[in-house]
């Protein structure tokens, strides 16, 4: 088979396992836990998983492929810079409400806060994110960022934002799991127990596994040498150099 056909039927199915871990967890917290508020209750909490899913890896993995699409190969890319820090910057601002929602459940239950592996995972991702965002716009969307410093910052920009990835996937199924163990306790919260695998943790189970999958697709598209966008032409840097030959006109005039 084609190596872009290859491609091209790796990101579909990005794309539907995207959409499917969205409905699914909606489909958990809207059925099984009573859906969603901001109020302190476990209505608000139920916004936790869904944001940092949603930001932390559906958002965020979709967004790190989207240089590797060949179709925007013969375009300048600095659209393609803006559509994905746009893409992380939402993804960011999910994960950081995401968090908001937690601290505000927990504080308002008296439960404390960053006392699991799995509050440790999250957090380090949404800190690690947070920096690399940052970096990247300083980096690469700032024209007058020298090209010397691009070149240096490129390979760990990428070697981080896949660690960003691994991270949020780990905190995602080690957060499914713990969801599951304390709602169900079978006899003590008139549940059925997660050993029985009732309807909700087949459910749950089932998100984790397509969590998984969809990180794994988005690690091999972010690995193949073959679908990474061919080194910048002339053209790409045609925005860096007219902001720069402004900058110069304008300091002229002022001298």
């Amino acid at each position: 088979m084609n190596s872009m056909m290859i491609f091209y039927l790796l990101y579909f199915l990005c794309l539907c396992l995207s959409v499917a871990c969205v409905i699914c967890l909606c489909v958990w917290n809207s059925l099984w836990r009573g859906g969603f508020a901001w109020d302190g209750s476990q209505l608000e909490f139920n916004w936790h998983p869904v944001l940092m899913v949603t930001g932390l890896v559906v958002l965020y993995g979709n967004g790190a492929v989207l240089y590797r699409i060949p179709l925007t190969w013969g375009y300048d890319k600095l659209p393609w810079k803006l559509l994905h820090a746009a893409l992380m910057l939402l993804s960011l601002i999910l994960s950081v409400v995401g968090l908001c929602a937690v601290f505000n459940y927990h504080n308002a239950k008296n439960i404390p806060n960053l006392y699991s592996l799995h509050s440790w995972i999250g957090i380090a991702a949404a800190a690690l994110f947070a920096i690399q965002w940052v970096a990247g716009f300083a980096g690469f969307l700032l024209p007058w960022t020298p090209l010397s410093m691009r070149k240096l910052l490129k390979p760990v920009h990428v070697w981080l934002g896949g660690s960003i990835l691994i991270l949020s996937i780990a905190a995602s199924i080690s957060g499914i799991n713990e969801k599951l163990f304390f709602a169900l306790k079978g006899q003590t919260n008139e549940t059925q127990p997660y050993s029985s695998l009732p309807p909700e943790a087949l459910v749950g189970n089932s998100l984790g596994v397509l969590i998984v999958v969809f990180g794994l697709i988005v690690l091999r598209i972010l690995s193949t040498s073959e679908w990474q966008r061919p080194d910048s032409s002339p053209e790409d840097r045609t925005y860096t150099n007219h902001v720069l030959l402004q900058c110069d006109n304008q300091h002229s005039n002022y001298l």
